[in-house]
């Protein structure tokens, strides 16, 4: 490799190759190597009081919680892939979150968060930030740039999640940033469903970027990460508070998703396309009252999506009609293919029920029966379809044993 990469106009795929790594660097080798560092030493007091003074700019290494040529390659990639000027690696994606807001909200200053957002944000701002004088209201995340009447003159951030990961509700990420930029507040979008390949954030106006990396950009379900690409004029206060907090995100967990970022854009072609085949053959079952799936025609914010986003991702809901507990729990509990847990984005495919209205509360939510969240893995679709017919009789056997 005789030239930079980041000379050329290469498309993403491309990109996804060659970024984050320097084999003229690294003696020839393909892979960045993992630095599992604490100490770094330097040759003289000038140097090591340089080291020191600039601790929080992109790619200076000092001490290893501050990261190391490894972090800073993944940072430098995702940044780059993602259109932001740099991107700062902590050990989740709630680190990534947590960080950011606490990055802008001090005493007395107020939040504007999506009612559709992620439940430990919640936990967040009323569990710790809340403590600290800081006060947070939820907004319709359909509200797009009617969101500029909430806004107050101590409005720090307005936060977004588009789409929603349970209910999946596509906001005018545009629209709200906009009007969020024009108040002096900064707009922040978690971009995990979408991953820096689907959707760019900078090119809509956002600011700040977070993501959960431990899904799609790790991909393989081994590893916790998290990401936040930035502005230029925001970077160094983000980073600022990360070094504050003592985030330092694990060797062995960049290096992982180093190398799933390389098949980030295969692997999520074949999650849309599992994903999409799923949801298509919900719609057609009887037990289905809606698949909330952003890439269906069907979906409420299907034309922002489309609009917006270059493809989707394995993630979607179904709302199923009226049917007792009993009757859900024997369709899931007998899944062969199908596991349960708390997580998304890695190769293997996820069923959860779920309970969004116990947590909204700008919005209501009053689906006829229960809601389920799905995650596409890498399976063939006919298997995966098969699993779920099986837990449908299942379903439907137990109702009618409910209701004779």
């Amino acid at each position: 490799m005789t030239e930079d990469v980041n000379d050329k106009n290469y498309k993403p795929d491309t990109l996804l190759g060659h970024l984050g790594r320097d084999p003229q660097r690294d003696r020839g080798m393909v892979n960045p190597p993992v630095y599992h560092a604490s100490t770094i030493l330097f040759d003289t007091v000038d140097e090591f009081e340089a080291g020191n003074s600039g601790k929080i700019e992109k790619g200076q290494v000092f001490y290893g919680r501050y990261g190391t040529p490894t972090t800073f390659d993944l940072e430098d990639a995702v940044a780059r892939l993602e259109g932001g000027y740099g991107a700062i690696a902590v050990p989740t994606g709630l680190a990534a979150i947590s960080a950011t807001l606490a990055s802008f909200a001090g005493a007395g200053d107020h939040l504007l968060v999506t009612d559709s957002v992620y439940e430990p944000v919640r936990n967040i701002c009323h569990q710790f930030l809340e403590r600290f004088g800081v006060e947070t209201t939820y907004y319709d995340p359909a509200l797009g740039a009617g969101v500029a009447a909430l806004i107050r003159p101590n409005t720090r951030v307005v936060y977004m999640e588009s789409p929603g990961s349970l209910t999946f509700e596509v906001q005018d990420v545009p629209a709200i940033a906009a009007a969020a930029r024009a108040a002096g507040a900064v707009a922040v979008v978690d971009n995990t469903w979408a991953t820096p390949l689907h959707f760019k954030p900078f090119a809509h106006g956002v600011d700040v970027a977070v993501h959960a990396g431990t899904k799609y950009i790790v991909g393989h379900s081994d590893a916790m990460l998290g990401l936040i690409d930035t502005t230029e004029e925001h970077f160094k206060r983000i980073r600022r508070t990360v070094v504050l907090m003592g985030h330092a995100a694990a060797p062995d967990d960049v290096y992982l998703a180093l190398r799933g970022l390389r098949t980030l854009s295969v692997r999520l072609a074949r999650h849309q396309e599992v994903g999409l085949t799923l949801a298509r053959w919900l719609q057609g079952r009887p037990e289905v009252a809606r698949v909330l799936h952003p890439a269906l025609p069907e979906h409420p914010g299907h034309d922002l999506w489309r609009r917006d986003f270059t493809g989707a991702c394995g993630l979607f809901g179904v709302v199923l009609k009226p049917c007792p507990r009993d009757a859900v729990t024997a369709m899931l509990d007998g899944l062969a293919l199908f596991g349960m847990g708390a997580s998304w984005g890695g190769y293997e495919s996820l069923i959860r029920l779920e309970y969004p209205a116990r947590v909204r509360t700008a919005t209501t939510w009053n689906p006829p029966g229960p809601t389920l969240r799905i995650h596409a893995g890498l399976e063939d679709p006919e298997d995966l379809i098969a699993d779920l017919e099986a837990g449908f009789d299942r379903l439907n056997s137990t109702t009618q044993g409910a209701n004779p």
